[in-house]
């Protein structure tokens, strides 16, 4: 329980001799071990008894329970409740700008795409029939796209209405 080395239990002894004296020495001595048997004594009794209610409560079944919560993967459990069938996760797995051709062969590179022919029409059976408006790509990247040539033109629109008129007109006298 305590660490004492020999020459501190000496040096003990010696002040307890010089201070006690030689003839009430023993006395003192089985008075302090009684007092240290006591004390074990009840420090034993006390832990049988604490583990004597942890059986009488089963905190077994406690630790079980908390074990159970720290093991919980709630995530997991959130998907199998949202998700059941994981057609969301699949949705989510593709990457849209990643082209998708059905046959490798069709188009290698974008360059074949832009020399191809364009499709020949054929002409409708029936005149009334209007043919379908084709379908806008879900993904054009902007590096792809040139600006339009309206917007190129314009001349620079003025200053919102958040900026100061003098920081504006700081503005055009240094331009």
């Amino acid at each position: 329980m305590f660490d004492f080395a020999w020459s501190e239990i000496l040096l003990i002894g010696a002040v307890a001799l010089i201070a006690i004296g030689p003839k009430d020495m023993p006395a003192a001595i089985r008075t302090a071990s009684s007092m240290i048997k006591k004390a074990r004594r009840m420090a034993a009794e006390f832990q049988t008894h604490v583990d004597e209610m942890v059986r009488e409560a089963d905190l077994g079944d406690v630790k079980k329970a908390f074990s159970d919560i720290r093991n919980l993967d709630i995530p997991s459990l959130l998907e199998k409740h949202v998700d059941p069938d994981h057609s969301i996760r699949d949705t989510f797995a593709d990457n849209p700008l990643e082209p998708s051709f059905s046959a490798a062969s069709e188009v290698s590179t974008l360059d074949e795409v832009a020399v191809s022919a364009p499709p020949i029409l054929e002409p409708l059976s029936d005149p009334e029939a209007v043919p379908a408006k084709p379908l806008a790509p879900a993904f054009i990247p902007p590096g792809l796209v040139p600006p339009p040539p309206i917007l190129a033109a314009t001349p620079p629109a003025e200053a919102p209405a958040f900026i100061p008129p003098e920081a504006v007109l700081q503005r055009q006298s240094k331009g």
